[in-house]
């Protein structure tokens, strides 16, 4: 009951927060509106930019000119929303989701997700360590945003991986780049021809949503085909979503080493014991079951996405701040290339995952 209480404080912002905290929460709304005026002034041109994209960006700008005099004062509540605010944005996303959408796929989808996310991890993982010499860190945030959900999984993965915010930022820039390109080239291609002898249009939804990177970038590479093909594609990428907690769970574990007093290998049951259980994923597994099964009205779950959306964006935010572009610099290139190989993994990898898988 103590630890209970002790975790539910954590998560109430004290006086100590608060300038911090206003900061955030101006620039996420300015962010959000920004997106939505963007979208209505050049008549939906811009395409799968998102607020998380921008509040990221306009963070950098501010965090490494206006805002770096004011860092120290800043510091407590900037932190609060990397980390807090970040992990009741997961649980929130729950309310995207219904357990009804994943049966709406079948099992096809679910398989192809499954494919997909593990091949991609494990590559990104091997490639970025042992060929491009990658730092660990970085790998696994750009693995983990490659093969679930773009920006919002190298979010959720920061803490257990415990990387550092410009590390994140590195991750973050690579999913949004090529996802961006993956997004505007699957339709292209869909068009060209090229797709149709493998792929009949319900499987290039699911070609799309199994390895596009974003949310907001599967919506517009399937509603480029039809809008029955963008429910598709979306309801399998969500699938991919829901596979983040089981995700990060495996990671923790991963990452927990183990250890005993006469330096043997650890046993397995020593190991789960020190795993450090990313708790905010699991309720966000539990509001998707009650999304599901619980009566909710439309106005309720449209409040509830839109408290996600402003939570999600003030983190990114939070992190924009604390970004330093000189730590970014000395990262040098190969982050960027592990996510263009990865890139090139997910059309080719991921076609042929979703070929063999649609031909059993």
């Amino acid at each position: 009951m103590h630890a209970l209480t002790k975790t539910v404080t954590n998560y109430l912002p004290t006086n100590r927060h608060l300038a911090g905290l206003i900061v955030v929460f101006i620039g996420s709304l300015f962010c959000l509106w920004l997106n939505t005026s963007l979208d209505t002034w050049t008549s939906g041109r811009i395409v799968g930019l998102s607020s998380l994209t921008l509040a990221i960006l306009l963070g950098m700008i501010l965090g490494n000119t206006v805002c770096s005099s004011f860092a120290e004062q800043l510091h407590v509540g900037v932190t609060f929303a990397k980390g807090q605010i970040l992990r009741l944005a997961i649980i929130f996303y729950g309310f995207k989701l219904t357990l009804t959408q994943v049966s709406s796929v079948g099992m096809p989808a679910i398989m192809t997700d499954a494919l997909v996310l593990t091949s991609t991890f494990l590559i990104t993982y091997w490639l970025g360590t042992k060929w491009l010499k990658v730092d660990k860190q970085t790998t696994l945030l750009i693995g983990a945003g490659a093969s679930i959900c773009g920006a919002a999984a190298v979010i959720a993965a920061e803490p257990v991986v415990k990387a550092e915010a410009h590390k994140v930022t590195i991750a973050v820039a690579t999913v949004v780049v090529f996802g961006t390109i993956a997004m505007l080239l699957y339709p292209f291609l869909y068009h060209l021809g090229w797709l149709q002898p493998w792929l009949n249009a319900q499987q290039y939804g699911i070609y799309t949503g199994s390895s596009i990177h974003e949310v907001a970038q599967v919506v517009v590479a399937g509603n480029a085909v039809n809008p029955e093909v963008g429910d598709t594609a979306v309801v399998t990428k969500m699938i991919r979503v829901m596979m983040l907690a089981p995700f990060l769970l495996v990671l923790s574990f991963a990452l927990t080493k183990g250890s005993n007093n006469h330096g043997n290998k650890p046993s397995i049951m020593s190991r789960i014991q020190q795993v450090k259980v990313p708790w905010f994923a699991f309720v966000f597994i539990l509001v998707v079951i009650l999304h599901t099964w619980v009566p909710m009205s439309t106005g309720f779950e449209r409040n509830m996405v839109m408290l996600d959306d402003v939570l999600l964006t003030m983190a990114m935010f939070a992190l924009g701040l604390t970004t330093h572009l000189g730590a970014i610099k000395q990262a040098g290139m190969k982050p960027l290339i592990l996510g263009a190989i990865m890139f090139g993994w997910l059309i080719v990898g991921g076609g042929l995952i979703n070929i063999g898988i649609s031909s059993m």
